[in-house]
C-alpha cells in the first residue's frame, strides 16, 4: 500500500504509509503486517555501531524498544522507525503479528514466512481481537473533536485490569466542543493521554455535569480504547 500511487493526493494527506498499511491490515483482518525498511529491524543500539543487533521479538507486557530508536527518517518517505514501531504496537494491540524487515534483502518476506535464518523485528499480537468498534477506535485519533480531563481515580479505574467505563463523576473538565456520539480525548490532569472514546453526551451536557453522577456514563468501555503505552507502564 501506498498513498503516494494516487493521482491526486489534496485531502489524503493524512498518514503516512506505515500508518495507512496498518489501517488496511486491520480493515482486512489480516494475520500479518510487514514493514519493511532500509535497515534489519528494530536494533538495540545505533546500526553499524559496535555490540548493536537487532531485537528479535517485543512482546506486549516486555519494556519497549523506545529509548533505541533514533527520530531520523529515511530518504524514501515521510515516516521513520519510530513511526514504524508506533503502528506496530498498534495492529500487533488488535491481534496482528508485525515484522518489521529490510525491504532490500532479496526474499525477506518469503524467508521470513519460512521460518529460515534471517534478520528481523517481530511485534508479537496480543491474544484476542478486539470487536470491529474497537478497531475503529483504534484508528480515529485524527477524527477526535474535543477532550475531557479525568481525575487520579478515573485514571486508575481505567488502566486497571478490570473492565471499566468512563463516569462523569471522574471527570474534572471538558476541553472544546463535540456533540453526543463524537470522537474525544481522554487526558489525565498532568495532560497525558488515556484513550479516546464516544461520547454519550455532548460537551455542553458534560461541561453541567462534571463531578456528577448521571444514570449513563460518559463513555463506555465497549466504546473506549486506551494507550496501550500508558497501561502497560501502569501495570508494570
Amino acid at each position: 500500500m501506498n498513498e503516494n500511487d494516487t493521482v491526486a493526493i489534496n485531502e489524503l494527506m493524512f498518514t503516512d504509509n506505515d500508518e495507512l498499511s496498518g489501517m488496511i491490515a486491520s480493515m482486512m483482518d489480516s494475520e500479518a503486517l510487514f514493514l519493511l525498511s532500509n535497515v534489519d529491524g528494530i536494533y538495540n543500539g545505533i546500526p553499524g555501531t559496535a555490540g548493536a543487533e537487532v531485537i528479535r521479538e517485543v512482546s506486549h507486557d516486555s519494556a519497549g524498544p523506545e529509548q533505541f530508536i533514533t527520530t531520523s527518517k529515511s530518504g524514501f518517505g515521510r515516516g521513520g522507525m519510530l513511526t514504524k514501531y508506533a503502528t506496530a504496537r498498534k495492529i500487533a494491540s488488535e491481534g496482528i503479528d508485525v515484522f518489521i524487515a529490510n525491504g532490500n534483502r532479496d526474499s525477506i518476506v518469503l524467508d521470513i514466512l519460512r521460518g529460515r535464518d534471517v534478520p528481523f523485528t517481530r511485534i508479537m499480537r496480543h491474544q484476542g481481537r478486539p470487536k470491529s468498534v474497537k478497531k475503529w477506535l483504534y484508528h480515529s485519533d485524527t477524527f477526535a473533536r474535543g477532550a475531557v480531563v479525568i481525575n487520579q481515580g478515573a485514571k486508575e479505574a481505567l488502566l486497571s485490569d478490570k473492565a471499566s467505563s468512563l463516569l462523569m463523576v471522574g471527570i474534572t473538565g471538558v476541553e472544546g466542543y463535540f456533540e453526543k456520539g463524537d470522537i474525544v480525548r481522554i487526558i489525565d490532569e498532568e495532560g497525558n493521554s488515556i484513550g479516546l472514546g464516544k461520547a454519550a453526551y455532548d460537551s455542553r451536557k458534560a461541561e453541567q455535569s462534571t463531578g456528577t453522577r448521571l444514570p449513563r456514563p460518559f463513555i463506555h468501555y465497549h466504546y473506549l480504547v486506551l494507550n496501550e503505552e500508558m497501561k502497560n507502564g501502569f501495570n508494570s
